[in-house]
């Protein structure tokens, strides 16, 4: 019987002796390794903490000690050791969340994976522990580098130093990267601190464990001690914290499961907020991990253990893939463009702008707030900035959205990756807000391409605009074929009709164009005849679709975001303005959080495939149209 198998609870890894801890770790990333490979999902963050998590659970007593995970991509080691070992459908309906889930667990408090959020909630929990004169528990904050460079964290930091009586142990995993490496000046002061006073004990661990290292492991271990030389008598960098009012523990080996047990042990009897400063290495134990400096396996795919090739290869182009190479080109042919993101330089597609136009290219962190700010003061300078998160990402700048860019009416550039259903990162990741939060914004106007064509198109005109900010959305995974216009009105492109007088007006937006191309052939099998079209750009409404509208008896919108707010709600209210009556349905996302599960299962459940679309218009139709002479209102 394995080590692992023996772990139900975190008490079961508390009763094990130390000699058995560096075993069960070797078990652990053998797991990791042999499941997420199979399903998919973050290796490497995971594979970089399996020590620092044994530690903390041997220390700290889980759920009465609160543990919280920022961002919670890290929290597999965690789930394994609370008694959820069977990753068999990680992330996959029915199965295991790729993040903390309160559903799962009573080990899980947040459901976070939002980065730099954990300190609030435990700035928030040490508080009510005081007040609530609950002395026999504490509060744990597990926070990657990369987390620390959001501002929310340092907002929270400034905070939890308020009360230095307060308990709160906040354990930094320094891996030097969030998805690729940390940037900016947080990173450069961790680099500070790993040569500096704390680093005495981690030059003894370094010269007997980096000198093992094979290749790597004596140069290493040379630049730090020669770094350590340099800057030794000259910097303190640890005070920034303790200046906060914030105990410095550190730097410790992330991987010596006693140096980090110590550690820890000394945070929780300090009895005031504490920061343990562990080094660790993102991927460790996985060689091809190890050796892969876009993110060190970050997030993977199926996959094959050994090849590392895809078990299913890609059928085609990705949508970001296709933004990606475009960006490129935009480059080339508009000096003024320049891109920024916040600390998914390679997810959001713009690795190979940064390689084309490096000085024009702006990675600013887990810091979308700033990013936006930022492009606000890009747009004022004279420049055209293209601001590239994943939809779900960009609900934390609204403000700036709204006050920076808009207000100021400057000409920056929104790209969506993710936009829609996401399904197996569950309800967090799912870019189903962008389409209503969006809507209130003035001047701003929505791109929603159907294809890689009109993707090109419209990142194009959505560049071209200097006086308000524009948007471009599109969703994840792989794109279909191309979708041909067959006519255009206004800008409305026209993409099919099945009879000389339609009655039926689908209104596709974006991506779901094929859905409703499919719903549109089998309500003709039906005998109801529809015109597809796509705005294109859904804000603002066209009138040229209002005009549309009332030349038929139905109008069906069909968007991948949520119902409440949404492209349906623009169009209706459109109508409403000219004064056209025509009856309308709005098909989207239901206004909850979605279970994780594939984003194909997700759309087929809330009803955005052809034949979900065809069967709820139908639905309509029979309710709303004349059926074989009857009155429409005693249709039945």
């Amino acid at each position: 019987m394995s080590l692992l198998s023996t772990i139900k609870e975190p008490a079961d890894l508390r009763r094990l002796p130390p000699g058995d801890l560096p075993l069960l770790a070797d078990e652990i990333r053998e797991f990791l390794i042999d499941a997420v490979t199979r399903t998919g999902g973050h290796l490497g963050p995971n594979l970089g903490v399996v020590e620092l998590t044994i530690a903390v659970h041997r220390v700290f007593d889980s759920p009465r000690d609160r543990i919280l995970w920022d961002t919670g991509h890290q929290a597999y080691v965690h789930k394994l050791l609370t008694g959820r070992q069977d990753f068999s459908r990680l992330r996959g309906r029915g199965g295991v969340s790729g993040y903390p889930s309160r559903a799962e667990s009573e080990h899980d408090l947040i459901e976070n994976s939002h980065a730099s959020t954990a300190l609030g909630y435990a700035d928030g929990i040490a508080k009510a522990n005081q007040l609530l004169g609950r002395t026999d528990r504490h509060t744990v904050a597990v926070v990657g580098d990369g987390a620390l460079t959001g501002g929310m964290a340092w907002e929270a930091l400034n905070n939890i130093a308020e009360a230095g009586d307060r308990p709160l142990v906040i354990v930094v995993n320094d891996n030097e990267r969030s998805y690729a490496r940390t940037i900016g000046g947080l990173a450069h002061h961790l680099a500070t601190l790993r040569t500096t006073r704390g680093y005495e004990r981690f030059l003894a661990w370094g010269k007997e464990a980096l000198q093992r290292t094979p290749i790597v492991g004596q140069p290493i271990f040379g630049a730090l001690h020669g770094a350590k030389k340099g800057f030794k008598d000259a910097f303190a960098p640890q005070g920034m914290f303790e200046d906060l009012g914030l105990k410095y523990i550190g730097p410790i080996d992330g991987h010596d499961i006693a140096a980090v047990e110590q550690a820890l042990r000394r945070a929780r009897h300090f009895g005031g907020p504490v920061i343990v400063h562990c080094i660790t290495q993102k991927g460790r134990g996985y060689r091809p991990a190890e050796q892969d400096e876009a993110d060190r396996f970050h997030a993977v795919g199926a996959m094959d253990p050994y090849t590392c090739l895809p078990v299913s290869p890609s059928a085609g182009q990705s949508w970001t893939s296709v933004f990606g190479a475009e960006m490129v080109e935009l480059g080339r042919d508009r000096p003024d463009v320049v891109a920024i993101t916040a600390a998914m330089l390679q997810p959001v597609g713009l690795g190979g702008f940064a390689e084309a136009h490096p000085d024009r290219t702006f990675d600013v962190g887990i810091a979308e707030q700033h990013a936006v700010a930022s492009a606000a003061g890009l747009a004022t300078g004279g420049l055209h900035p293209v601001v590239a998160v994943y939809a779900t990402f960009l609900n934390r700048a609204f403000d700036q959205v709204l006050m920076d860019v808009a207000l100021h009416r400057l000409g920056v550039t929104f790209v969506l990756d993710r936009a829609g259903v996401t399904g197996n990162d569950g309800a967090s990741h799912n870019g189903m807000w962008d389409l209503s939060v969006l809507q209130v914004v003035p001047g701003l106007r929505l791109a929603a391409p159907r294809d890689a064509e009109q993707l090109r198109t419209q990142l194009r005109e959505a560049v071209e605009v200097s006086d308000a900010p524009t948007v471009l959305r599109f969703p994840k995974g792989n794109l279909g074929p191309a979708v041909p216009a067959i006519a255009r009105v206004g800008g409305v492109d026209v993409l099919a009709r099945t009879g000389p007088a339609p009655e039926i007006l689908l209104v596709a937006v974006g991506a779901m164009a094929p859905a409703c191309l499919d719903a549109a052939a089998l309500l003709a099998a039906e005998g109801f005849t529809a015109t597809v079209v796509d705005p294109r750009w859904v804000r603002p409404v066209d009138p040229a679709l209002v005009k549309l509208a009332a030349a038929h008896r139905l109008v069906v919108t069909v968007e991948d975001n949520g119902r409440t707010g949404g492209v349906g709600s623009a169009v209706a209210q459109a109508m409403r303005d000219a004064g056209v009556d025509t009856p309308l349905r709005d098909l989207g996302i239901p206004q909850e959080f979605l279970a994780h599960a594939g984003r194909g299962e997700i759309l087929e459940e809330i009803g955005l495939t052809g034949t979900g679309v065809a069967a709820q218009t139908a639905v309509f139709a029979k309710q709303l149209l004349t059926i074989r002479g009857a009155n429409p209102h005693n249709a039945g």
